[in-house]
């Protein structure tokens, strides 16, 4: 049987050797660059013509990604390939899911037709559901989502003596109740107030209770990092020790990681699913699994 080929493109040579290893599948090479005018030049240095193929593409900062991604999986399937997945470890364009304001674009869905007609599977992980139930409302392929909070559980209950987990807003508390059962830890929520994509009004429940304990502020993604800079700022003001700030995806956008760092969190750490520094909770387990599963059924 032929062993399935894993071709990560630019940017994700950081999970392929060890994600490959995981599945039993052979690395292959594409060659992508740009012509003066801009536009994307690819080629597969590895030979893909009966083969299954899985794409590996975290897309943070989509934009310049996802042409790309859309020209990688098309030759794919013009030089014969059996299949063509894709493995996103991060997948962009869920946060716009439906019209605001009159004459808005709903994003997530234009981008889930776009990507739903050039790959036949797709695995990623903690996608941003906030209005729905699952990826198949706007994927028409097989889309398999999953979830970290338990490598995040085990990560706390090995590496914070004495956790407080807190979470982001009224809509964490089922996730971040999960986590903390999961790691033993008390946990408590944030009320945040969304004024706009740069303002956000928080308030922190009364913690004076909790001064023995590490806090450790836990969300799905880190952008421009507000929130948690404005939450470490107050638990530094209420006595508490230095907080622990763990999310799934550090984008880390208008510096929001030094931002952390000078409001005083202790730590900053985050999943391999786009890579950074923070980088020290790996998925690569879970993507195998969760590859070889959608594999059987795609």
């Amino acid at each position: 049987m032929t062993r399935q080929l894993l071709v990560p493109l630019p940017g994700n040579d950081h999970l392929a050797d060890r994600l490959a290893g995981a599945l039993g599948a052979d690395v292959g090479r594409i060659a992508v660059r740009r012509f003066p005018d801009g536009e994307t030049y690819l080629r597969y240095e590895t030979p893909v013509s009966g083969r299954s193929i899985a794409l590996l593409c975290t897309l943070d900062h989509p934009d310049d990604k996802f042409l790309p991604l859309v020209f990688a999986a098309a030759a794919a399937r013009d030089l014969q390939a059996v299949k063509v997945g894709l493995i996103s470890p991060y997948l962009a364009y869920m946060r716009q899911d439906r019209r605001f304001q009159a004459g808005e674009a709903v994003t997530s869905i234009y981008f889930a037709r776009i990507l739903s007609s050039q790959i036949d599977w797709m695995v990623t992980v903690d996608p941003h559901l906030h209005r729905r139930s699952s990826l198949a409302e706007i994927y028409s392929i097989p889309a398999m989502a999953i979830h970290a909070a338990p490598l995040i559980s085990d990560w706390i209950r090995s590496e914070v003596k004495t956790p407080l987990l807190i979470g982001p807003d009224s809509e964490s508390e089922q996730w971040v109740s999960k986590v903390a059962r999961d790691a033993g830890a008390p946990h408590l929520v944030l009320q945040k107030v969304r004024h706009g994509d740069r303002d956000v009004e928080v308030s922190v429940p009364d913690v004076a209770r909790w001064r023995d304990h590490t806090p450790v502020l836990v969300d799905d993604i880190v952008s421009t990092g507000r929130t948690m800079i404005e939450t470490v700022g107050h638990l530094k003001r209420e006595g508490m020790r230095p907080p622990v700030c763990v999310a799934v995806h550090g984008i880390f956008a208008e510096g929001a990681f030094e931002g952390l760092v000078e409001a005083g969190a202790a730590r900053v750490v985050t999943t391999n699913a786009i890579p950074h520094a923070t980088n020290a909770i790996d998925i690569t387990t879970l993507l195998a699994e969760s590859v070889r599963t959608i594999g059987k059924s795609a």
